[in-house]
């Protein structure tokens, strides 16, 4: 599984001109999933994203958590981050997952997301065209890859 954080102060999901998923300060996850990922896959990640310590604390050090601040998350499925574009010009997504292997995969993370932080947590929609508006934080963006 590969993600994307992005630390933000606000941002949006928009499909067909509907907004279905917000949130304010936080965490915006875009979520690949691939061929062979599994649950360990997504209990590394959630165990990584819920304790990455990139918002600051009162000495302005990159020192707090998700969870020691209880901030929002919102978690989009994005198969592009499996990309693969050594060949060509034109990415080939062969390692990305099938569509119904990602999105149940997508949606156990969520799912385990929300256990872990003890709330709710916005969606997008998969396999939807959307629209993502965000104010990156810092700007602050991390790439894991649970490989």
């Amino acid at each position: 599984m590969r993600v994307v954080i992005q630390r933000v102060q606000k941002a949006k999901v928009t499909v067909d001109q509907k907004i279905v998923g917000q949130i304010d300060n936080g965490f915006l996850i875009l979520l690949g999933v691939g061929h062979h990922d599994s649950e360990d896959d997504m209990d590394y990640l959630v165990r990584k994203i819920t304790n990455l310590r990139i918002f600051e604390d009162e000495e302005q050090k990159m020192n707090r958590s998700l969870l020691d601040t209880q901030l929002d998350c919102m978690v989009v499925s994005q198969f592009t981050l499996f990309a693969d574009c050594k060949k060509g010009n034109r990415p080939s997504f062969i390692e990305a997952a099938p569509p119904q292997k990602a999105n149940e995969m997508y949606l156990r993370f969520v799912k385990k997301m929300e256990e872990a932080l003890g709330k709710s947590i916005p969606t997008g929609i998969f396999g939807a065209s959307m629209q993502i508006e965000l104010i990156n934080d810092g700007p602050v963006t991390i790439v894991l890859d649970s490989k």
